[in-house]
């Protein structure tokens, strides 16, 4: 078992998570139209749904890689693709970061536990960026290709849930940073930037 690799894998996810992205943003905007408790229920949702992706990945790839390594990497190597893409959108991106309160209806926790939820599952986006993020992160050559995408899913789950949490407790907070800090935008986009680039060369090398 290689623990640097998971390390790795636990800073690029921390760093994901932190930037900004639909996701997150939701969250913000739950939590200070609503209160701190719609934006944990929008997190327990969009995390509840991490954990669909997660299984889908483990079973279908692992199936892949007993049935073909040369097809295993071509889905590497198109995942580092993928991600320099996302790294050039998130490039040509504006760094200003938007927070619109206009569109955030009150809605029950319930209700936000299920939009979460459904946000994260039929996004596509969210299926091929867990594609191309898992496999390059494959720790043991001893442990199941299942067991280790589950693990690493659930540092996924649990890294992306601190944050997303920090996010919905501290969301007056940072909104007001945001506002006030011009260059907080610009900071985070290119931390996107270096994280998506990092991880496709890690892939390609």
């Amino acid at each position: 078992m290689n623990d640097e690799i998971l390390i790795s894998f636990a800073l690029a996810t921390s760093a994901l998570a932190v930037s900004p992205g639909p996701d997150n943003i939701y969250v913000l905007v739950q939590s200070i139209t609503n209160g701190k408790k719609h934006g944990l229920a929008t997190v327990c949702g969009l995390i509840t749904g991490c954990i669909i992706h997660t299984t889908l990945l483990a079973f279908g790839v692992s199936a892949i890689i007993k049935a073909n390594e040369n097809l295993f990497f071509g889905i590497k190597i198109l995942g580092a693709i993928y991600l320099l893409y996302l790294a050039y959108k998130v490039f040509k991106s504006d760094a200003k970061l938007k927070i619109d309160e206009n569109n955030a209806k009150d809605k029950s926790l319930k209700e936000l536990f299920v939009q979460g939820f459904f946000m994260n599952v039929l996004n596509p986006k969210v299926t091929i960026f867990f594609l191309a993020f898992f496999p390059a992160f494959l720790f043991s050559e001893t442990l199941s290709t299942v067991i280790q995408f589950y693990i690493l899913g659930g540092i996924f789950v649990l890294v992306s849930f601190v944050i997303f949490a920090a996010i919905a407790l501290l969301a007056g907070q940072i909104k007001t940073y945001i506002t006030k800090n011009d260059y907080f935008g610009v900071v985070l986009k290119w931390l996107q930037i270096v994280v998506f680039i990092g991880i496709a060369v890690f892939i390609l090398i």
